[in-house]
């Protein structure tokens, strides 16, 4: 009944004239009431969550030929604490102020300053609409259409404030979704900017997470020509990514809830000398035990990803590089990826991770076997983990000291080794003869290392080692045009690789569960030089679909007990969802 009341409001819709005296029709000021309560509603429930929030900035200077590049960068990570409105706690080490108080916790207003100054918490604040009354009197609301965003059907309206004096008021456009009314995206800025401090535009995104929770997950801000500071002019673009929502269902609690099934020849204890552990495997135990006590701790912090397909993605590259050089490495290597957008790896052990940012820009799996050689390389020399975090209370501190308190660099003589040991890996691997892009690829990121330093500044690890030689067995770049060479020939030659992606290029993540999936998107056929945008940071177009979960009223991610009864059928196959 409540399916088909909604659709009927959705039809008079469509059959509204679209001028201003049709606001005051009855279906559309129920829509304008729900969307306004459900608005409300959703503000109220995502109070109790605390998620990472991820700022990039890149600033941008005109180019000639490619329109614009970046020109220096600003990051960010903290934790927001939703109970306390807009706040957040930083996690990584910021400039300070003459007071000492990080820049991360300054005052919200807007989010810029004379001094030039980004402050992060005008980011956060773009995940609320209005913070001091979203409703009838402070808004109007203009019906536009009826638009698909990926696989949900929205109501589009525009939003304008219903006074002059509207100083932190939203103004531009709304997607509600049409079966519960739900926003799930808006475009648009505050307004009230003065000459000391700024609103920027901005396109902030919801995703679903369970029924009835649209949780703010990305926001992409851009100003292409603002003046400030009398004659100066700023030119920027921004992603703001949240995750970790359920930081408090680690996957390791979810296992007390499953069922266990005993086997039906038990184990049985035996007191031979051949399960004996002598020397040697005792200090690999004791080093995967400081191994998986690091990647637990990181794992539960929301800075690492659950294992899952992009995993399996690194490990058949490792597996690749173990099987043409018949190495035989105990105990076997995994792989993990930090959840951060800046471009780093490292090796925990024989644990292998890469960050999100550093899989996203990489052009071509060749260009991933290079980088996955590299931590191979540390593995296979020795390069051992610190056996203190083997001692379980060194995995007692504070989360904003994470950064402080873990640390995987090597030493200038490791990774020198470790650079001509990939170069001997990647000689007999199944990648010795498509490394072109990979050497493309480093100097693509030496040449702009000036403009990204904090994209390319590691939390954990080591930088990417521009530096590396890649085996000589690679064919050489692309030579420019012969200027005399046929109109064919040249335009053959111009068309340069794709030497790198811009962020958020290869992988999607889940902002509630922190799961990560090789993005699935359609060939774009031939891009123009200025559509590269090697490391550039580039809009949200989100897919959005619906989660399907049992039971209206659980809470996201969650299993009802009944959910529960029937978890295989005859063949002992997993249902389809």
């Amino acid at each position: 009944m409540r399916i088909l009341k909604t659709m009927l409001v959705v039809l008079a819709l469509g059959c509204l004239p679209l001028h201003a005296a049709d606001q005051q029709s009855g279906a559309l000021s129920q829509v304008v009431d729900r969307i306004i309560s459900q608005e409300q509603a959703e503000m109220n429930a995502i109070k109790p969550f605390t998620p990472l929030v991820e700022t990039y900035i890149q600033n941008l200077r005109g180019d000639k030929d490619l329109g614009s590049v970046p020109a220096g960068d600003k990051y960010f990570l903290g934790r927001a604490v939703l109970s306390k409105g807009i706040e957040l706690q930083p996690l990584t080490d910021g400039s300070e102020n003459e007071g000492g108080k990080k820049k991360m916790l300054s005052g919200l207003g807007s989010m810029f300053s004379l001094s030039m100054e980004f402050l992060p918490k005008g980011f956060l604040q773009m995940i609320y609409l209005d913070t001091n009354g979203f409703d009838k009197q402070n808004y109007k609301f203009d019906y536009v259409r009826r638009e698909f965003l990926g696989e949900v059907r929205t109501l589009v309206f525009d939003v304008t404030p219903t006074s002059k004096n509207n100083k932190g008021r939203f103004m531009g456009r709304i997607w509600v979704e049409d079966q519960d009314f739900h926003i799930v995206r808006f475009n648009g800025a505050y307004g009230g900017s003065s000459r000391t401090n700024y609103y920027f535009h901005f396109d902030s995104w919801r995703v679903n997470s369970g029924p009835n929770l649209w949780l703010p997950a990305f926001i992409y801000s851009e100003e292409s020509d603002l003046n400030f500071a009398l004659a100066k002019r700023l030119s920027f673009k921004a992603q703001t990514r949240l995750w970790g929502y359920n930081l408090g269902h680690s996957a390791q609690e979810q296992e007390l809830s499953k069922i266990l099934i005993e086997s039906q020849t038990p184990v049985k204890d035996q007191t031979t000398t051949a399960n004996d552990i002598n020397p040697v495997m005792a200090q690999r135990d004791w080093d995967r035990q400081a191994e998986d006590n690091v990647v637990d701790r990181l794992e539960r912090l929301g800075l690492l990803a659950p294992q899952g397909e992009v995993d399996k993605v690194l490990e058949t590259v490792v597996n690749n590089l173990e099987v043409t050089n018949n190495l035989d490495i105990q105990p076997e290597i995994r792989c993990r990826v930090l959840l951060s957008s800046t471009l780093e790896s490292f090796a925990i052990g024989h644990t292998i991770v890469f960050s999100r940012g550093l899989i996203d820009v990489l052009p071509d799996e060749a260009s991933l076997a290079m980088m996955v050689s590299h931590e191979l390389s540390h593995v296979v020399l020795g390069h051992r983990i610190d056996g203190q975090y083997a001692f379980f209370d060194r995995l007692l501190f504070d989360e904003k000291d994470t950064f402080r308190h873990f640390g995987f660099a090597r030493t200038a003589a490791e990774e020198e080794a470790a650079n001509a040991k990939a170069n001997e890996l990647l000689k007999t691997s199944p990648y010795k003869d498509q490394l072109s892009t990979a050497k493309l690829f480093l100097d693509a990121l030496e040449n702009r290392q000036k403009d990204i330093p904090n994209l390319i500044s590691p939390h954990l690890g080591d930088r990417v080692p521009v530096t590396m030689q890649v085996s000589a067995a690679a064919p050489a770049a692309a030579k420019p045009a012969d200027p005399n060479a046929p109109a064919d020939a040249k335009t053959a030659a111009a068309a340069s690789p794709v030497v790198a992606l811009p962020l958020g290029g290869r992988i999607k993540m889940d902002p509630w569960s922190d799961k990560l999936e090789m993005m699935k998107s359609k060939p774009v056929g031939t891009v123009a030089e200025r559509e590269k945008m090697p490391f550039e940071v580039t809009p949200f177009m989100l897919y959005l679909t619906r989660e399907v979960n049992v039971g209206s009223s659980m809470t996201p991610g969650a299993v009802s007990a009944d959910s529960k009864t029937a978890t295989t059928d005859t063949t002992g196959k997993a249902p389809q969802q």
